[in-house]
């Protein structure tokens, strides 16, 4: 392990791809067609934990676990309609590419599935801005465990002190201050400001496009 390598880790889904309004609706529409009314407002502010916890947080240990599968299949079929369909932010592919050209080491964590990535991932087009990527199969447990940050940080080969976690959630914030990384905020997934700062943010921009305008004076310089 290289101790003095730099990582930027990022978070994908509505941190630097436009999806989390996507998950919000199709979540709706998963829990709706299992028989389950779950206010849209409620299902926003859980999306970016991984479905292995966003179910259980939303039904409460009460629910009939019998159930989870079937909507977890049904979130992942009413959103694969939209993948071809999927939009990066202004200024995401850039940021990734400007951070790697600042000898930064460049690895996505993210909560979503292979498939889900691999769309998210041909959005973006920046491949060549990646030195790892890593997902929920990689791990035992998503966001708001911090799995997924603990695993991004081996694919880099670098310690938590050498490295950023940029997301959008406060289960990103989570995850990052669980696993000991100094985590940037972006609002680009309607998060707000202040829900990220009390979850471990250390910094909060607008978007990917207002932290790269502001690279220089962010934990990214």
């Amino acid at each position: 392990m290289n101790t003095d390598r730099r990582a930027a880790l990022f978070d994908v889904d509505g941190t630097l791809v436009d999806t989390t309004y996507l998950h919000a609706v199709t979540w709706w529409e998963a829990f709706r067609q299992s028989g389950h009314r779950v206010p849209m407002a409620d299902i926003h502010r859980a999306v970016g934990m991984g479905a292995d916890h966003l179910i259980g947080h939303l039904l409460g240990p009460e629910r009939d676990r019998d159930v989870d599968a079937a909507v977890s299949a049904a979130h992942k079929t009413l959103y694969a309609e939209y993948w071809p369909r999927l939009a990066p932010f202004d200024g995401a592919a850039d940021l990734l590419r400007a951070v790697a050209g600042r000898g930064w080491t460049v690895v996505l964590a993210s909560s979503a599935s292979a498939a889900e990535l691999n769309a998210m991932r041909t959005a973006l087009d920046a491949e060549d801005a990646l030195t790892a990527v890593t997902g929920a199969d990689d791990v035992e447990s998503s966001k708001p465990a911090p799995d997924l940050v603990q695993q991004a940080l081996a694919e880099a080969g670098t310690e938590p002190g050498n490295a950023v976690f940029v997301g959008d959630t406060v289960w990103d914030m989570k995850a990052g201050a669980r696993a000991g990384v100094a985590c940037v905020g972006v609002l680009s997934g309607g998060h707000c400001r202040q829900d990220l700062l009390d979850a471990g943010a250390r910094e909060v921009h607008d978007g990917p496009g207002a932290l790269l305008a502001r690279l220089e004076s962010s934990l990214l310089k």
